[in-house]
C-alpha cells in the first residue's frame, strides 16, 4: 500500500516557516492529465535573465552573478552555479518584435554569451535580451 501526505505547509524543524524543502534527483511530477510524469529537477530552468538593451545591467535574473556587454547586440552571463558541462540548452529572445536572430554563443560551464543579429542589415544589434537555460547544475 503506497502512503500519501496532505499539508497545507510544510516548515522547517524550528516551526519558522523555512523555505527549505529538499527532493531527490529522482523526484518525478505526475503531468496535468495524470499519465505522463516528469524528472522534477530536470524539468526545471537553471538559469533566466532579462538584461538592457545596451547589455550593462540586468533587469531580473535568477542564477546569474553579472551580465557584461562584450560588444554591439553580445552580452556574456556569469552563471552563480556552474553547469556540469558546456552542453546545456539556452533559449534566448528579444523584447521588440523585429526581424532579428537570437542566438547562444561561447558555452562554458561558468558562463555563455548571448547575442541578438540584424539579418536585415547584416549586424549585430542592441536590444533588450532575455535567455532561458535547461540542463544538469555542477
Amino acid at each position: 500500500m503506497t502512503s500519501q501526505l496532505n499539508v497545507d505547509t510544510i516548515v522547517d524543524k524550528a516551526g519558522s516557516g523555512g523555505t527549505n524543502v529538499k527532493i531527490a534527483n529522482t523526484s518525478v511530477a505526475v503531468a496535468e492529465g495524470g499519465s505522463a510524469t516528469t524528472n522534477t529537477v530536470q524539468g526545471l530552468a537553471k538559469v533566466w535573465h532579462t538584461g538592457s538593451s545596451d547589455g550593462t545591467s540586468l533587469e531580473d535574473s535568477f542564477n546569474v552573478t553579472t551580465l557584461t556587454d562584450t560588444g554591439t547586440g553580445r552580452q556574456t552571463l556569469t552563471l552563480s552555479n556552474n553547469m556540469t558541462n558546456a552542453l546545456y540548452a539556452v533559449r534566448s529572445a528579444i523584447h521588440e518584435g523585429q526581424s532579428r536572430l537570437t542566438f547562444c554563443d561561447n558555452r562554458a560551464t561558468s558562463s555563455y554569451e548571448s547575442a541578438v543579429y540584424a539579418a536585415n542589415n547584416s549586424a549585430y544589434q542592441d536590444g533588450n535580451q532575455n535567455s532561458v537555460v535547461h540542463g544538469d547544475l555542477a
